[in-house]
């Protein structure tokens, strides 16, 4: 009897896994493979308890707990890890559609709009991202991303300017309240993180962004708008 109430509980985790796999986000289906890898231990860790088997039965629930609580078994990482793997935040405004790698700490973006739309940044040389720089200088946010990105490719850039070409001309107004959406896309996280994992993000990018480490006005405040939102939203 106790092992096929076992093997009900396997095959419900599984069905759930399954259904991960097919909906969620990656960040969540990793949370989610987490949570179901510690299940089935757990619960077979309680079958072998039942008869008696202390020193198998023991060990299964506690690595069943490590999964779940901090996301590893002994050396085995199950994503668990305070320092993100692969992620990104990302930040879109009119021009642009930018991504900040969290590992790496760089700064990629592409041109959606305009005479290099399609065009990666990476690709276009000094002179080139000038011209751009003067072309989406009708839109703030464009402006302001396009010279996080040149301050990091190009640090001596601005000496070469002569005035600001987007001085009096931005005059695209604000696109208005970030979404919720927009949110999680700035921090690096799946809809639906904790209060933690909401935190945790913006201090950690904060770390890489912030103008007094050599960062953008811009990406910080972007950054501190998400947090805001999200906990905004919790705590209203």
């Amino acid at each position: 009897m106790a092992y096929l109430l076992a093997g009900v509980v396997v095959l419900g985790l599984l069905v759930l896994l399954a259904r991960a796999f097919v909906a969620l986000d990656p960040r969540v289906l990793v949370r989610s493979l987490r949570y179901a890898i510690g299940g089935v231990l757990i619960a077979f860790g309680g079958v072998l308890l039942l008869v008696r088997r202390w020193e198998l039965g023991v060990p299964l629930i506690v690595a069943g707990f490590s999964a779940i609580t901090v996301g590893r078994i002994g050396p085995i990482d199950l994503g668990g890890s305070s320092k993100s793997r692969g992620g990104t935040s990302s930040v879109r405004s009119a021009f642009l559609d930018m991504e900040l790698d969290h590992d790496s700490n760089t700064l990629k973006g592409r041109v959606v709009g305009g005479t290099y739309g399609g065009r990666s940044l990476d690709d276009l040389d000094e002179a080139a991202l000038r011209a751009l720089y003067r072309e989406v200088s009708i839109d703030r946010e464009s402006v302001s991303l396009l010279e996080a990105y040149l301050d990091r490719r190009f640090p001596s850039w601005r000496e070469d300017v002569e005035g600001d070409p987007a001085s009096g001309s931005r005059a695209s107004p604000d696109t208005g309240p970030m979404t919720d959406e927009e949110a999680y896309e700035v921090l690096g996280l799946a809809p639906g993180a904790s209060e933690a994992e909401i935190r945790a993000a913006h201090r950690n990018l904060m770390k890489r962004v912030h103008p007094d480490q050599g960062g953008s006005t811009f990406l910080a405040s972007k950054i501190n708008e998400a947090k805001d939102r999200l906990l905004g939203r919790r705590h209203g």
